[in-house]
């Protein structure tokens, strides 16, 4: 089984690493099923950087799973999904999906994420919203799945 070996990158424009409890709170999760946080940052909400940072975490070889917090919304400073994409070469649609269809009977304003999921040099990318409820309930929904998609995103992908 691949060790998981996240880096979590939280996109606000108000935060910082020391008042970041979304990407607190997804590093706590992270470490509840046993993966190793090798990376936590803060960028703005600006898409070129969010851009950047994304390029750079998946080109390490010691990481092989992003997880984004915030910008996922509909507000006009929300770039993180338009940054995966110009990031990801493979979009994994279900990943999001799932997150919207199971958190939505507890939220409903869960429709309005705008996440994506998505694979880039062997490391798996996904948006989570910014909030520490959304990160909770996101959460639980990719857990079950997590190991399984990093060994293959990983390459063992023997049945």
């Amino acid at each position: 089984m691949a060790e998981i070996r996240a880096a979590i990158l939280t996109a606000s424009d108000s935060r910082t690493i020391e008042d970041d409890l979304s990407g607190e709170r997804l590093k706590e999760h992270l470490i509840s099923i046993g993966a190793n946080v090798i990376e936590h940052q803060v960028v703005s909400d600006d898409l070129e950087e969010i851009v950047l940072s994304l390029r750079s975490l998946s080109e390490r070889s010691d990481i092989n799973l992003i997880i984004t917090t915030g910008g996922t919304g509909l507000g006009p400073r929300d770039n993180t999904p338009e940054a995966a994409l110009k990031v990801i070469v493979r979009e994994v649609p279900g990943i999001p999906e799932a997150m919207r269809r199971e958190t939505s009977s507890k939220t409903p304003t869960a429709v309005l994420s705008r996440a994506v999921a998505g694979t880039r040099n062997g490391t798996l990318i996904i948006n989570f919203p910014g909030s520490p409820k959304a990160i909770d309930e996101c959460f639980d929904v990719i857990a079950p799945i997590l190991p399984h998609a990093i060994r293959i995103v990983s390459g063992d992908t023997k049945h």
